[in-house]
């Protein structure tokens, strides 16, 4: 297995979470034994509700030429993936998720999360594997959710 800069894929995740700040989700897809970045995404859920930063890299990665089956994926996303994201990565075959805040971290912070931890969605899954690795860039990751919060309760 080779040994990826996690927090330069993290920067990259932030970078793109300022995309929608009031909704800071960013991700980026990479492929391991390279290094390249295969797909990238940000929370898109105002065109659809489903459509998290997660979904969105998936879908830019499903929809390019891009051949990924078979290929060692990570993907890096500024917050723990919800399980619906976790679900989907796990269909994606993506092996290992790369996280910066927790579904824990923001529910304290007062985000509306399902209250069901991407390890949760991996550990009922028998047919997939996926190693979970969170913290990375926490507060870093962490201040992009604070300032979400504090300003909408500023604009509200």
């Amino acid at each position: 297995m080779n040994e990826l800069d996690h927090e330069r894929y993290m920067r990259r995740a932030i970078e793109l979470a300022g995309q929608v700040p009031d909704l800071p989700f960013g991700a980026v897809i990479v492929e391991r034994d390279t290094g390249n970045i295969l797909a990238e995404g940000w929370n898109k859920t105002s065109v659809n509700p489903t459509w998290h930063g997660e979904i969105d890299a998936i879908n830019t990665l499903a929809s390019s030429s891009v051949c990924f089956k078979g290929k060692s994926l990570v993907l890096y996303t500024t917050a723990e993936p919800c399980p619906m994201c976790q679900a989907a990565i796990l269909w994606t075959g993506i092996e290992t998720v790369v996280f910066g805040t927790s579904i824990r971290s923001l529910q304290r912070l007062g985000w509306r999360q399902i209250d069901i931890l991407a390890e949760e969605v991996v550990r009922r899954s028998a047919a997939w594997t996926c190693v979970l690795i969170g913290g990375v860039m926490e507060k870093e990751c962490d201040a992009l959710f604070e300032w979400a919060i504090c300003s909408r309760k500023i604009r509200a």
